[in-house]
């Protein structure tokens, strides 16, 4: 009497697959979308003169800047999101260009600062930065790329585990709020190995993870207690604080 065959069960794997897709393609389609403020910031004026394609371009009007900042947007946020705090930026006298990811996924575009780069030839110095993964996959650009940048800004963010800059030769802005539960003190404070001694830390009293772009609230976060406005002039501050040093 032969003995049955055992039979590998591809059918229950191939579904647990297909559910498992299924549910990252939902997680992935959903975005933060940009509030009001935000696609208001994207025409142009006296001051800021603003290009939306191939990426979100800021720059200071009837000028040549020569330092630029190239922002990745947190995950699952549209780029349009962070125009405000963007324009706000370039007012100062800087190119600040927001890149659109992959899926909304800093994680899926980590080099494409370098093709913003590579189409403004005239800026003399850089910085990456980001939100959130945005700030993260920056760090990565950073370490990989160190004749490329000069600067690396940080909103509530922090480089991951393998990319050390503890010894790179950037200008390092940390910039977080005592309000976020998502990217938290314990969070920062474990980053400092990683980057330049002479890093400058920021914590914004009462800023929330949210609040550094214009997209609404955001599940998991903390409530702020002071003003979107009021935490993005502290972002904008210390942003062109590290841009000034750069030139």
């Amino acid at each position: 009497m032969k003995a049955k065959k055992s039979r590998f069960p591809w059918r229950y794997i191939l579904t647990v697959i297909a559910f498992g897709l299924g549910i990252a393609a939902v997680w992935v389609s959903i975005v933060q979308r940009p509030m009001s403020e935000a696609t208001a910031a994207l025409g142009s004026d006296a001051r800021v003169s603003v290009e939306t394609e191939p990426w979100l371009v800021f720059r200071p009007a009837g000028q040549d800047p020569t330092v630029g900042l190239v922002l990745y947007p947190g995950a699952r946020t549209d780029q349009r999101s962070y125009a405000p705090v963007a324009r706000a930026i370039a007012a100062e006298g800087y190119l600040v260009a927001i890149v659109p990811m992959p899926l909304n996924l800093a994680i899926l575009g980590a080099d494409r600062a370098e093709s913003v780069i590579e189409a403004f030839p005239a800026i003399q110095s850089w910085a990456v930065g980001g939100h959130s993964l945005g700030g993260t996959m920056a760090a990565q650009f950073a370490r990989k790329h160190p004749n490329l940048v000069q600067g690396l800004v940080l909103w509530a963010s922090y480089p991951a585990n393998a990319d050390d800059l503890s010894t790179a030769t950037l200008k390092v802005l940390s910039i977080s709020g005592t309000r976020d539960p998502l990217t938290t003190a314990d969070n920062i404070e474990a980053s400092r190995p990683r980057l330049p001694a002479d890093t400058h830390f920021v914590a914004i009293e009462g800023g929330n993870h949210a609040q550094f772009g214009w997209y609404g609230g955001q599940y998991g976060d903390g409530v702020a207690t002071i003003t979107r406005e009021a935490q993005q002039e502290q972002v904008v501050a210390a942003t062109v604080e590290l841009l000034q040093g750069l030139r």
